[in-house]
């Protein structure tokens, strides 16, 4: 497994060891001995979430106030998303930065989001399977949806046929109201 810190703090980009030969491929998809040993010593998951999603599909950008707030490892099982994460730590230097990546079934790469961070992810392939582990029970009385379209953070988001969203997500908050939680 190769791990590589990414521009903003905590922010990781896994890559497994992919074995392939003529009856296709494997890998460790996760291992929690050398998860803590390469990302965070303290790390210890509770539940794994899947979702489905047609292309055009946004979710997110979503977080859970403290002290519900979840890391997540996301991974792609089938299509490519773009990937985002935007640091919502009021204390870090890079508050209201965001970075944004392709994960696909083909590139087999991971993102880890620490806690204190809104996720969300944008399908752009026909279909999407998206799995992702995550650090603390889901609390909805301490869930947050973050604009997807906030000025602020000016996300380059990749055109898509159109952008589809749950109710839920199209009223998030913008950067400057989480800012006065």
């Amino acid at each position: 497994m190769k791990v590589t810190p990414l521009k903003i703090s905590g922010v990781k980009l896994i890559e497994p060891n992919v074995f392939e030969d003529e009856r296709g491929s494997f890998f460790e998809s996760f291992n929690l001995k050398r998860f803590n040993e390469l990302v965070d010593p303290n790390i210890n998951f509770v539940q794994d979430n899947q979702s489905r999603s047609e292309e055009g599909v946004l979710r997110g950008l979503h977080c859970q106030r403290y002290p519900y707030a979840q890391g997540k490892l996301v991974r792609v099982l089938l299509g490519e998303i773009f990937d985002v994460a935007v640091d919502l730590r009021k204390e870090s230097k890079t508050f209201g930065h965001w970075l944004g990546l392709a994960l696909s079934e083909e590139n087999k790469k991971q993102l880890w989001v620490p806690e204190g961070f809104a996720h969300g992810f944008l399908v752009t392939s026909e279909e999407a399977v998206v799995s992702y582990k995550v650090t603390n029970y889901y609390n909805k009385d301490n869930e947050l949806a973050i604009n997807y379209n906030d000025e602020e953070l000016a996300i380059d988001w990749p055109d898509t046929k159109t952008k589809q969203l749950s109710q839920k997500d199209s009223l998030g908050l913008s950067l400057e109201n989480f800012r006065d939680l």
